[in-house]
């Protein structure tokens, strides 16, 4: 091998390091994990919403998710949801429900159950996916979805995006949308304002923050 070509298989080498990389000295996000600070927490807004075009979810909120010993941010959460709950039926506004692919409607805590005639859907994390959820919310005139239950990094998250992406105005109760981690939540509350498919619809909030 020649000099030259030597030199630029070197050259060549290190181009494909600092791709592999990110960069000289930079290094994947695995490398630098450490050195990762989370951004300034966003600020929650007030948010007034009209009953009539707006539908509030609750979102896989099954015994088996919200046990206080295995998922004590769940279990905290039901007292709050329970409370907007209240405020959405008193206001006459449209409920729906989710189960996971394996619940059924009995598998919801009772303090939120579904009251006869309260739709329940049944999929995976995005609750449009394979059910009748955008064909119930185009019915109602729906235009704003309230998404509360768990998980954040699940259901909350999956089903905000989807309503996004359908072009209705998305509300979350960050007190109401509960992970096993605070780290998960954390990251679900930045997605929602800055990833592509929400950052434009999406609106964080808290649920005392809510007026009917």
């Amino acid at each position: 091998m020649t000099l030259k070509a030597r030199l630029l298989a070197i050259v060549a080498a290190l181009a494909a390091s600092a791709c592999a990389t990110g960069g000289p000295g930079q290094g994947t996000v695995i490398d630098r994990w450490a050195a990762v600070r989370a951004p300034a927490a966003p600020p929650l807004e007030a948010v007034t919403v009209d009953p009539k075009t707006t539908c509030l979810l609750v979102l896989d909120m099954q015994n088996n998710l919200t046990d206080p010993a295995a998922h004590p941010n769940a279990h905290a959460a039901i007292a709050r949801i329970e409370v907007l709950l209240k405020e959405a039926r008193s206001s006459r506004m449209l409920v729906v429900y989710s189960n996971t692919k394996v619940g059924t409607p009995a598998d919801i805590v009772s303090e939120l159950a579904p009251l006869p005639g309260e739709p329940v859907v049944r999929s995976s994390v995005d609750k449009f996916y394979r059910t009748d959820l955008e064909r119930i919310l185009l019915d109602s005139g729906i235009k704003t979805v309230i998404v509360t239950g768990t998980a954040a990094n699940g259901a909350v998250m999956y089903t905000a995006t989807g309503a996004a992406m359908r072009g209705l105005k998305v509300v979350v109760p960050v007190d109401a949308m509960p992970a096993d981690s605070l780290y998960a939540e954390q990251y679900v509350a930045w997605h929602l304002l800055n990833s592509p498919g929400t950052r434009t619809a999406a609106t964080l909030t808290r649920s005392d923050l809510i007026t009917f």
